[in-house]
């Protein structure tokens, strides 16, 4: 039975059928500020289950489901064993409340809570896929000093389920209690799902989770002692998340999510390029190269920060395991060349090839180069014995990964280990002082290349920036004409930058005019929002996109203002964070007009 695709399209048209709306994933690239890249099934929806946006005009119902990608840069160090992956594949159903009934046999659009979430998700597992029903056994959150103990779930899976009491287990807050994402949003406790190999182990409560499902009911800030406060919300809402992989284990009775139709052929295609190689390099190309071209895919490219280093993490693991295990083939294009075939259909980005193999094969080049200088460096050290000190300098000049360094030195200090890991924490630790000195002593909690910020407030005052950045283009066409572009921004805390083209310096009417019109709409307080489509059906909408940005098929487009406030001024391609309504943003102040270059031109601002 072909699994892959069959339990996607079982999954989604089973909550179709209970009213919710299909909706596509979004991208690996989030909106959010707090996380680097999306690693939930939820995170699109965040803004739902705030009350910002309005799932019925946007889903028609109150109910989603997806199927989420999802990438979690945690696992990075322990992929290879038979469990971790980065990239990896999220179910979901999602209720964004308010709740209407919670009746699981009413067809309806509207919100849905505990009781309809649990025997939803029952019926899938033990009617649809056919699980044995005692094989299952469940958890729930026993409470603590923070928020209670979850009484009403416990009853639905007793008395409307019908689990035996036996298999019902309480569950600490690390294990029954999700979110939030960052450092607030909405959170709840959970009931978690298990399958054991015999009734025996679901007596004894052991097994696989297959199912983790969320009641948003509370919201969560952190306080300035990162301590969470929880307060109950007027609309709950059900979240909901399924691992792909991990259920198609489950159901093939794989021994790993590697031996899942998920990845045999990926798999297979690595083990036949690089044929003798350990399990474990197996495991690691198989990982990397599919996660990789998901990264590619949807617009990111390696760099040396937030997710172009990951991505350039990933890509130098595959080029190091080349290396070390003498493999000739190009594995990373062999390997893809399986994945495009398995996603291409579902997922039609991850099938560019050209453009996920070139920036693979620009990538290699490099560190290729790199691990030349590298390797000539440590032959020239002659050492008797090469120091965990002199590695580090080695990986932290050239690239030089630790397991090539072992692979090519003659012969290791005997504390070799300890001496690299002395280094590197050092190294982290000096980062982290020097990001502490640059950003008032907090540590960066927002760093994108463009937008940065070292506390709450300092984040709060780049985000009111960045959409005065959107106001200032859209000010800028309006005075000197629509083939007025930006060219570059950089926005910290203290001012905003914001480079556009245009061939003479701007007069002081002109630059009077441009800073009246943006803070006109200031005072309208006009809403602020996005919205995700195909970018093609974004360009033809007029939206603005920097020229020198390559975009995923699917973007954001953030907009100001609405036909209902009196007209869209300003919509671009761009990935947030955002303020809500222009009013938050404050005065905007233009301070200098320069020239950075031929016919480029700065301007610096501030917002009070």
């Amino acid at each position: 039975m072909d699994y892959f695709l069959k339990t996607r399209k079982d999954f989604l048209n089973f909550f179709k059928s209970k009213g919710h709306t299909v909706v596509p994933s979004s991208s690996l690239v989030p909106d959010d500020p707090s996380v680097l890249l999306t690693t939930a099934g939820m995170q699109q929806f965040k803004r739902y289950y705030t009350g910002e946006l309005n799932p019925e005009s946007d889903f028609g119902s109150h109910r989603a489901t997806s199927l989420q990608k999802c990438f979690r840069t945690s696992d990075i160090e322990e992929v290879g064993d038979d469990t971790h992956l980065t990239f990896f594949e999220m179910m979901g159903n999602f209720s964004f409340g308010p709740v209407g009934s919670d009746d699981p046999t009413d067809a309806e659009t509207g919100g849905y809570f505990k009781r309809s979430a649990i025997v939803w998700a029952w019926e899938f597992l033990t009617n649809v896929l056919e699980l044995a029903p005692e094989r299952l056994w469940v958890t729930v959150f026993e409470g603590d000093g923070d928020t209670p103990k979850d009484h009403e779930a416990y009853a639905v899976w007793k008395n409307e389920v019908g689990i035996p009491q036996e298999r019902i287990f309480w569950g600490k807050r690390a294990d029954n209690f999700w979110g939030p994402t960052g450092n607030q949003g909405p959170c709840g406790p959970t009931t978690e799902i298990y399958i054991a190999p015999t009734p025996e182990h679901a007596r004894q409560g052991k097994g696989v989770e297959v199912w983790n499902v969320v009641f948003n009911e509370y919201y969560a800030t952190a306080g300035a002692d990162g301590a969470f406060k929880y307060k109950k919300v007027d609309s709950p809402g059900i979240d909901t998340g399924m691992g792909f992989e991990r259920l198609l284990a489950t159901l093939e009775g794989a021994a790993n999510v590697y031996e899942t139709s998920a990845f045999v052929p990926i798999v297979s295609a690595v083990r036949q390029a690089a044929a003798g190689i350990s399990e474990r390099d197996i495991h690691i190309l198989a990982d990397h190269i599919r996660a990789s071209s998901f990264l590619i895919a949807d617009g990111i490219v390696p760099s040396n920060k937030e997710a172009g280093y990951v991505l350039r993490r990933l890509l130098r693991k595959i080029i190091a395991v080349r290396i070390t295990n003498d493999i000739h083939a190009d594995v990373f294009q062999i390997g893809y060349e399986a994945v495009t075939k398995m996603f291409a259909g579902i997922y039609p980005a991850v099938g560019e090839a050209e453009k996920i193999l070139g920036v693979w094969r620009e990538e290699q080049g490099k560190f290729e180069v790199s691990i030349a200088k590298g390797l000539r460096e440590l032959e020239s050290l002659k050492t008797a014995a090469l120091t965990g000190n002199a590695a580090f300098g080695l990986y932290q000049t050239y690239g030089l990964p630790k397991e090539l360094t072992l692979e090519f030195a003659k012969k290791t200090s005997p504390d070799f280990e300890n001496e690299f890991a002395a280094e590197e924490k050092k190294h982290q630790d000096t980062s982290r002082a020097g990001a502490q000195k640059k950003f008032g002593g907090h540590g960066l909690v927002l760093d994108t290349g463009e937008l940065k910020a070292g506390n709450e407030e300092e984040l709060s005052r780049v985000i009111r920036m960045h959409t005065a950045t959107h106001l200032l283009q859209w000010a800028l066409r309006t005075v000197l004409g629509e083939g007025v572009h930006q060219m570059g921004s950089d926005i910290n805390p203290e001012r905003l930058r914001f480079d556009f083209n245009f061939d003479r310096k701007l007069t002081s009417e002109e630059i009077a005019r441009v800073a009246d019109l943006s803070n006109e709409v200031v005072k309208k307080d006009l809403p602020v929002y996005y919205q995700e489509m195909p970018k093609e059906q974004a360009l033809s909408s007029g939206a603005l996109s920097f020229f020198k940005q390559k975009y995923p098929d699917v973007v954001k487009v953030y907009s100001i203002g609405s036909q209902s406030s009196g007209g869209v001024v300003s919509a671009e391609f761009c990935g947030g964070p955002h303020v809500e309504h222009t009013g938050t943003i404050g005065e905007i102040r233009i301070i200098k007009e320069e020239a950075v270059g031929k016919g480029v031109r700065r301007i610096r601002a501030s917002v009070v």
